[in-house]
């Protein structure tokens, strides 16, 4: 999470895509942002089906052959089981190596299906990220709070001077 200070100087929420900080009190049509999210995202999934049918469908015409008809579904089929684990496991952790998760966006556009559908799964249960969010941002204002408690003005200290 990102070390921002509200105006009251004490840590903001960092927002999510769709939501805003909107889950941190679930106000202000968080529900109807929920059941929108999970709509919207098992439609495109399920859109995305029907575009790789007919991308299928174009193979087939085509006669590419029963191998390489076989391996496109066998790629599509791996790329978004592993996009899925990796977007949804996403939502609860952060990432330890950055750069692993960059070299993985090819594989999470290829199996765009599967981050469609940890979306759509994920939205059920909260806000997609919500719970890693919440958990940085609680963890915030408790360091906050007690380095305020520790200054009862809540200014800092001047140096003493020489």
């Amino acid at each position: 999470m990102s070390e921002q200070t509200g105006a009251g100087g004490g840590p903001e929420p960092e927002p999510i895509r769709f939501f805003g900080t909107t889950w941190v009190g679930h106000d202000n049509g968080y529900g109807l942002r929920r059941a929108g999210v999970a709509v919207g995202s098992l439609a495109t999934a399920v859109a995305a089906c029907f575009v790789l049918r007919f991308a299928y469908q174009g193979l087939q015409i085509a006669d590419t052959g029963s191998f390489v008809n076989v391996l496109v579904v066998v790629m599509f089929a791996l790329c978004s089981a592993m996009a899925f684990r990796k977007t949804y496991e996403g939502f609860s952790t952060r990432a330890a190596d950055p750069d692993a998760e960059r070299n993985l966006q090819g594989l999470k556009a290829i199996g765009f299906v599967g981050s469609l559908l940890a979306y759509f799964f994920r939205s059920l249960k909260e806000a997609p990220g919500e719970g890693l969010r919440r958990k940085e941002y609680e963890a915030a204002v408790a360091a906050y709070e007690r380095r305020r408690a520790g200054n009862p003005t809540g200014r800092k200290k001047k140096p003493k001077r020489k």
